[in-house]
């Protein structure tokens, strides 16, 4: 897959975040840090998907703001994927909310065009592992063959360059 044109389409919370039973404050979000290492040993394109509102940066209310977005299924986002056409090869990433992709995702993924492309699904999380994404994958990127995908703990993203290169 290497050597295929790639693009990773991610969202990222850095802030306030759980960590193993306790809050932390982060400068860099998670599923940032997987993206980049992905970036770094792949060379592919990166796009980072953005809400139009900001999520708080406490975590508790991020939270429940997470929770309203997908109820409502209303999550605006800052800027619109660019054409993906000319690429094969997908990776997507995100933080697990409630049991899956946070709604921007849904936002950022909808409506554009899968058929043949290679999707390959990651997630960071803290005890939730890839939850419903591929399911969710699957179902809003049609004509798309969604592979294995791996799942990183958030607490340990900024060490796992190693596993990254190893699901690569």
């Amino acid at each position: 897959m290497k050597d295929k044109k790639s693009l990773i389409i991610y969202f990222s919370r850095a802030d306030e975040n759980y960590f193993g039973g306790q809050m932390k404050y982060i400068d860099k979000g998670n599923t940032e840090i997987v993206a980049e290492y992905i970036h770094d040993l792949t060379g592919a394109d990166l796009f980072k998907v953005e809400p139009l509102v900001p999520y708080s940066k406490k975590y508790m209310t991020c939270i429940e703001e997470a929770k309203e977005r997908t109820r409502s299924k209303n999550a605006p986002i800052k800027e619109n994927i660019p054409d993906i056409s000319s690429y094969e090869v997908i990776y997507i990433g995100s933080p697990i909310y409630w049991g899956g992709m946070p709604e921007e995702m849904f936002t950022a993924l909808n409506g554009l065009d899968f058929t043949g492309k290679t999707i390959r699904p990651f997630t960071t999380h803290e005890g939730s592992g890839l939850s419903g994404v591929p399911r969710q994958l699957k179902e809003i990127c049609i004509g798309a063959n969604v592979l294995d995908g791996i799942a990183i703990l958030g607490s340990e993203a900024i060490n796992s360059k190693q596993k990254v290169e190893e699901w690569l």
